[in-house]
């Protein structure tokens, strides 16, 4: 039996936060899934499309990784990958509150689908997207929190302002 995992999230931008769990889940997992998903509830910069091109610009070396998108629940987008595994990152103990009730949530809805909770790496443990967006936005440097592609679209997005 493979070992499956999908590791959902907006991805607006990819951080070397999210590099790093996902880098380390493709140690453990035989797949894994990074998913984007299209949450209608949130204002994203990147289109889904330019979110992908991305992650899979930067995963590239990865040769177990695979870049999707979803919409809806996201137990069902793990069920129609063989996913028995959804892998979430978390920085801080401010962000177990939230995961529990998700995960909690799926369980109700698929009792066969495990969350895996992995500590991201301690320098990354304050990165965020908005965090990275905010500083790009006002032109500070930010090599040390996302990958060169990234900041290269993002120096783009805003050299306007």
């Amino acid at each position: 039996m493979s070992r499956i995992a999908v590791c959902p999230g907006s991805f607006d931008p990819i951080t070397y936060g999210h590099l790093d769990i996902i880098r380390r889940g493709a140690k453990i997992f035989d797949k894994v899934y990074v998913v984007v998903l299209n949450n209608s509830s949130k204002n994203p910069l990147f289109t889904v499309d330019e979110r992908i091109k991305l992650i899979k610009e930067v995963t590239m070396d990865i040769p177990n990784v695979q870049v999707d998108q979803f919409s809806g629940l996201l137990v069902d987008y793990a069920k129609s990958v063989n996913a028995n595994v959804i892998l979430r990152g978390l920085r801080a103990v401010s962000d177990f509150e939230y995961e529990m009730q998700i995960t909690s949530m799926n369980r109700v809805l698929n009792e066969n689908i495990e969350t895996f909770f992995m500590m991201t790496n301690n320098q990354y443990s304050f990165l965020s997207s908005s965090i990275v967006k905010e500083a790009a936005k006002y032109h500070a440097k930010i090599s040390e929190l996302v990958p060169p592609e990234v900041e290269k679209v993002l120096q783009k997005k805003f050299s306007s302002n």
